[in-house]
C-alpha cells in the first residue's frame, strides 16, 4: 500500500512540475507551443490555458492528498 502510494506521488509530481511548466509566464510559456498562445479578446485567457489551469489544481490537489495518505500510512505502519 506505501509502495503503491509512493509511486503515485512520484508520478503526481512529475506531472505537476510538467504543468506548471506549460503555464504561460508574463512573456509567454510553453503552453505557446501547444496552442494556448492565441488569446480570445473577450475572455482574457483562452480555453486551453483554462484547461490547463483546471488539470493543474486537480493535479495539485491529487498529489497533496497522496502526501497526507502517505503519511498516515507510515505513521500507522511505523
Amino acid at each position: 500500500m506505501v509502495l503503491g502510494f509512493s509511486i503515485a506521488l512520484i508520478v503526481f509530481s512529475l506531472l505537476l512540475m510538467l504543468l506548471v511548466l506549460m503555464h504561460k509566464g508574463k512573456g509567454g510559456g510553453l503552453s505557446d507551443m501547444f496552442g494556448g498562445g492565441m488569446q480570445s479578446s473577450v475572455g482574457g485567457s483562452s480555453v486551453a490555458e483554462r484547461n490547463l489551469d483546471r488539470i493543474t489544481v486537480v493535479i495539485a490537489v491529487l498529489w497533496f492528498a497522496s502526501i497526507i495518505v502517505l503519511g498516515l500510512l507510515m505513521k500507522s505502519s511505523g
